[in-house]
């Protein structure tokens, strides 16, 4: 791994560390291969699994189970948020299956060939899509899972808070309000607080695309104005109606493109 500091950044020939950042890789083995490349780091911030493109619908675990006409109609019910009826189509797709197994062995598929694509070093907290009690079966020792913990890289410290909070999408690591703010408050001051959702901002958790707020971390806020990080590294809102802004001295920078772009977002110092 190892190479400039993007979008206005600045360039400094004292430069020693360069630090990768990707988030909602939603199965996009090929590019999250080359992802470490001129790096010192690789950070991941999570969603790795792929259930469902909301772009393309034919992509994804569901589709694969039940087919694209199907992935339409419920994509359609959720977008225009009819969340009951999405899970009664859903649970009539399911009838007769046995879920569990269905998808832990489809995720579990994907996981092997993520995992795999990560270069060494790699720091990576979970997506609110992600299966955290998998992870230690594909982890390797060059990839360190953090969670309300922190990790110093080239003298900075990182702080990692994974997983979203309650929606009624219902995905699979959502955990409530007070849990998420425990794991923020365990982290202390950082220099650079990397979570997979973003803070409770409208502009940074509204999606243009979708056309719906996703949940923000009101924890995360407050962590922002109370240490004053130099960034806040999130994804979770693919389509934000703005990817970067201050809050205070932080930079608040969406890296959750990674999926449709393949491109990671740089960090030097």
């Amino acid at each position: 791994m190892r190479g400039s500091e993007p979008d206005g950044q600045g360039t400094d020939a004292r430069r020693t560390t360069r630090v990768h950042v990707v988030s909602d890789v939603h199965g996009n083995t090929e590019a999250l291969a080359r992802a470490g490349d001129g790096a010192d780091a690789l950070v991941c911030l999570g969603d790795l699994v792929l259930f469902l493109d909301y772009a393309d619908h034919s992509r994804g675990i569901f589709p694969d189970l039940f087919g694209k006409e199907n992935a339409d109609r419920i994509v359609e019910l959720r977008t225009a948020r009819r969340f009951d009826e999405a899970r009664e189509f859903g649970r009539a797709l399911w009838a007769g299956r046995d879920r569990n197994t269905a998808i832990l062995g489809a995720v579990r598929k994907q996981y092997a060939a993520l995992f795999a694509a990560f270069p060494t070093p790699t720091y990576a907290t979970y997506g609110n899509v992600d299966v955290p009690a998998l992870w230690p079966e594909y982890a390797g020792p060059g990839t360190t899972v953090l969670d309300g913990e922190r990790v110093e890289i080239g003298g900075r410290v990182f702080g990692f808070v994974g997983g979203g909070l309650k929606t009624p999408m219902n995905t699979p690591y959502e955990i409530s309000d007070e849990e998420y703010a425990a794991k923020v408050e365990a982290l202390g001051p950082v220099d650079v607080l990397c979570s997979h959702i973003p803070p409770e901002v409208p502009e940074l958790t509204y999606d243009t695309v979708a056309r719906r707020f996703e949940r923000g971390s009101p924890a995360l806020l407050d962590a922002i104005r109370r240490t004053r990080p130099r960034y806040a590294l999130f994804g979770h809102v693919h389509q934000p109606l703005v990817r970067r802004m201050r809050i205070g001295v932080t930079e608040c920078v969406n890296v959750g493109h990674f999926a449709s772009t393949g491109k990671p977002w740089a960090l030097t110092w």
